[in-house]
């Protein structure tokens, strides 16, 4: 008898329950649920007018998040804040990061702006670590261990680095924040989108499995990602997609950033899972590998079957009405060539005679002689260490995948170093080099070599 009674009791709980979710699915019912509260973190890691694009992806990003239920107080924005209020937007106050111009600045938390804008600041976010921050509004990702995470970092990267306005963010450094955080106990999922050149060489052969983080990347370890959403001035052609023709020479958005952002406000994220989105957004990204890359994923992968609501949350549908055809054969613009594209277009968009067509042809010139002279250093450091013949090739040669860029990461970063002190300060061109540092790096060449090739390759 009182085994009947329990199976009724039961048998009301349960169609008590049903009759509360009003309609959902069990399964979307269960997952509101057992998901703790979702935090995000969004890093834009450039500054400067022509990297307009990726401010513009982070306060995308924010608004999707922001209108899918996560509270300001748990969303934690990293950008530099100098482009809304640019004296070249032509629109004041107002970012945008598709061709349709709607405003996604508005809002936007100030978390870390300007030079708070840092690897210091952004590793003690994610720790909780109150007490190393400096700057910013001291807000930190204190999350719990039933919570779910998502970071989204956008910038320019190399092999082994992502940038930030001021310094750099190392592969292993990340790594070890990252496994830090997970044995502090303090999350239950975390979800980590990555948008930079060589962007897959942050993880590949470093992110171990069972730290319960998944992670994709815009591009595989050895290649760019591209920026979208572009248009060269003097009616050059459109790429991709027209934007507003007063953003001439700028790129509005990142290839792999507005796929999997157009794509979250396309689909219903209480069905889509993760593993959905790799392969809309990886479709999108590689459409035409002249001018894409190839999305990669990493870390615990049985994560993406995961929906999207448990990180994102959700949002009413909205079939944007930007295109998300695969198959559109429209170039973009690689990361590392957007610079050289925004001042060709500014030349050929300017009055010819007039003082801006002058100064910029002057600052095209400079910027296409420093990227000669960072490729020639290079090289010629490459001669002195291993001979004309060995030298390009020890300094190109990629890994094997599941194989780390570098064996000793304090090598790498001192190389770099003596780099800087005497052939200068790395552009985000001249970042794609840091795959020779590291490969002078594997090969056991001593610190004294390394400095005297350096200090004889950047006099001459």
């Amino acid at each position: 008898m009182i085994f009947k009674y329990n199976v009724f009791v039961a048998l009301v709980v349960v169609l008590s329950i049903w009759a509360n979710i009003e309609g959902r699915s069990v399964s979307k019912f269960l997952t509101e649920e057992t998901v703790g509260t979702k935090w995000a973190v969004l890093v834009a890691g450039s500054n400067g007018w022509f990297n307009y694009r990726h401010q513009a992806d982070v306060c995308h990003a924010y608004q999707i998040l922001k209108k899918g239920g996560l509270k300001d107080e748990n969303i934690i924005v990293f950008m530099y804040d100098d482009i809304a209020n640019n004296t070249m937007n032509p629109r004041p106050g107002v970012i945008i990061n598709n061709p349709h111009g709607q405003d996604v600045y508005e809002g936007v938390p100030k978390d870390y702006v300007g030079e708070d804008v840092n690897a210091e600041n952004f590793f003690n976010v994610i720790l909780a670590n109150k007490s190393g921050i400096t700057g910013g509004s001291g807000k930190v990702l204190n999350s719990g261990p039933n919570d779910h995470i998502f970071i989204y970092y956008t910038d320019h990267g190399g092999p082994g680095i992502i940038s930030m306005p001021t310094g750099l963010v190392y592969a292993n450094d990340l790594i070890n924040v990252l496994k830090k955080k997970h044995a502090s106990g303090t999350y239950s999922k975390l979800v980590f989108y990555l948008e930079a050149c060589e962007s897959g060489s942050m993880f590949d052969g470093l992110l171990p499995e069972g730290l319960n983080i998944y992670v994709t990347t815009a591009s595989n370890p050895n290649e760019s990602s591209w920026g979208t959403y572009c248009q060269m001035g003097a009616g050059g052609p459109c790429l991709v997609e027209c934007p507003p023709p007063e953003f001439k020479g700028v790129c509005l958005g990142d290839l792999y950033s507005v796929a999997w952002m157009e794509d979250s406000e396309a689909e219903d994220r209480q069905t889509e899972t993760l593993n959905d989105q790799y392969n809309t957004v990886a479709n999108r990204t590689a459409a035409n590998l002249t001018y894409g890359s190839h999305v990669m994923q990493y870390g615990d992968t049985v994560l993406s079957v995961d929906v999207l609501f448990q990180y994102m949350g959700a949002a009413s549908v909205n079939h944007s009405h930007v295109s998300m055809n695969s198959e559109s054969s429209s170039q973009n613009v690689d990361q590392r060539d957007v610079e050289i594209f925004y001042l060709t277009s500014k030349y050929q968009d300017a009055p010819e005679g007039s003082d801006e067509h002058f100064e910029t042809r002057v600052k095209l010139i400079k910027t296409i002689v420093e990227r000669s002279k960072v490729d020639n250093s290079v090289k010629h450091i490459g001669d002195l260490l291993f001979g004309v013949e060995k030298g390009r090739e020890v300094l190109q040669h990629v890994r094997p995948t599941g194989q780390p860029l570098v064996d000793n990461w304090d090598c790498l970063k001192s190389y770099i170093e003596t780099f800087e002190v005497h052939c200068g300060k790395l552009s985000s061109y001249g970042k794609k080099h840091i795959r020779g540092i590291a490969n002078i790096c594997n090969a056991g060449i001593e610190s004294e070599q390394m400095a005297s090739a350096t200090a004889q390759a950047c006099s001459s």
